[in-house]
């Protein structure tokens, strides 16, 4: 098996494609917004309250990093944390007015750009791929996230 056509190296280049596509949009459209941004807001706006754990583990992503992340989303004036009314040590996160607006533009514009990523399919083999991808993850990523539906 040439290593060019592992699964591996074709799921890499798809998520450099993926990536390229969505900061091509966005930046288009006006947005200084990168995808782990767009899903991290994407969790807190579907669990508002949600603690920076709650985020990483919603978008799969490292616990360690997420914090820089939200970091710069609470800069850009995006996202607010609060001290917890249930917890006074713990932090709960929440889309800012400004972030709500956002992700309600934002939101179409990546339904829209879905197509762009699988563009060399057509739509038989972007829903067999879809599915197909769904369950190599584990089939449960759309949990905790509205924008997929």
């Amino acid at each position: 098996m040439d290593s060019l056509t592992m699964a591996g190296h074709l799921i890499r280049r798809l998520h450099q494609i993926s990536t390229q596509v969505f900061m091509r949009r966005t930046q288009d459209a006006g947005y200084d917004l990168t995808p782990v941004q767009f899903a991290a807001m994407d969790a807190i706006r579907a669990q508002p309250g949600v603690d920076q754990a709650g985020v990483a583990a919603a978008i799969a992503y490292d616990r360690a990093t997420i914090g820089g992340v939200i970091d710069r989303l609470v800069q850009k004036g995006w996202v607010q944390r609060r001290v917890s009314t249930r917890d006074r040590r713990a932090r709960e996160l929440a889309l800012t007015d400004a972030g709500a607006r956002l992700m309600a533009e934002v939101v179409p514009l990546v339904r829209s750009l879905q197509d762009d990523i699988l563009d060399r399919l057509d739509a038989t083999e972007r829903a067999a791929f879809l599915t197909l991808a769904d369950k190599a993850v584990g089939g449960d990523q759309a949990q905790g996230s509205g924008w997929r539906s």
